[in-house]
């Protein structure tokens, strides 16, 4: 059985690379060189994340080796990157091919090359672990610490400036856009930042803050600034952010509806 039969999601990312390299003879080098010569997604995803992160510390060679590892042998990784190509695929109507996210969308690439270093911080490598933040936040302006617990099938849709500190959680099937904030108050340690849980959906510059959770299938409009705990399948909004009612889709995530629904019998969702 062949590396592409075995595997649907990489026949498929191989397949649409194959047709652009045709359609567009003058990506074919770069295709081939991404792709095309590359026997597993993972190969490919380390090859193509190493070549972004290289510094004059750890060459390109040394980081493909650090996240083919972290890629193969971390529990649930692999799982992980097919369900976030897929999620960016379901969500994000500007993404028409599975190839698209690997080869060219900062926010799965620093999701992904997030996952190896928190592959790196969860076996006590920490030093790793924290140099591959700082390569990441550099190259992608994406900060999240790799302590960070962050589940599968997530969409980071355009992904400046997203910050994820290194107490907070997210769970499967979240959506987030650009400029999202999981972060402490500024006065609190230990376990100090938000736990998402699973199916929210956090719009555009949105700030989070604290050891305070936000229930399942919630939503979260864009630029709230959310101090206390929001419960499952509600909308909240504003500064501070307050709920307007309850979300109007069972997934927010997965149906990516920013549309405020507002709620005058809601309890402090008045018009």
């Amino acid at each position: 059985m062949t590396e592409t039969a075995a595997d649907p999601v990489w026949a498929r990312v191989v397949e649409e690379a194959a047709e652009s390299a045709r359609r567009e003879p003058m990506l074919a080098s770069f295709l081939h060189y991404i792709i095309l010569n590359h026997k597993t997604l993972e190969d490919a995803l380390s090859f193509h994340l190493a070549g972004k992160l290289e510094s004059h510390a750890l060459t390109a060679l040394t980081l493909r080796d650090l996240l083919g590892e972290a890629f193969t042998r971390g529990e649930g990784i692999g799982e992980s990157i097919r369900a976030d190509m897929k999620a960016v695929c379901d969500r994000d109507p500007a993404c028409r091919f599975y190839s698209t996210p690997l080869l060219y969308f900062k926010g799965y690439q620093a999701l992904q090359a997030y996952r190896a270093a928190h592959y790196y911080w969860t076996q006590g490598r920490e030093e790793l672990a924290l140099f591959l933040q700082s390569r990441i936040s550099d190259v992608f302006a994406v900060d999240i610490h790799p302590a960070a617990r962050i589940g599968k099938g997530i969409l980071i849709d355009h992904a400046t400036s997203v910050v994820i500190g290194e107490t907070a959680v997210v769970e499967d099937n979240v959506s987030m856009l650009h400029e999202v904030t999981l972060g402490g108050t500024g006065k609190a340690g230990g376990d100090r930042h938000p736990k998402i849980r699973r199916g929210v959906l956090i719009a555009a510059g949105a700030k989070i803050l604290g050891n305070i959770e936000v229930g399942e299938c919630a939503k979260v409009g864009g630029g709230a600034v959310v101090l206390e705990d929001v419960p499952p399948h509600t909308t909240v909004v504003g500064v501070p952010a307050h709920p307007v009612g309850r979300t109007h889709s069972p997934e927010p995530a997965l149906d990516m509806d920013h549309r405020i629904y507002q709620d005058e019998h809601f309890p402090g969702g008045g018009i």
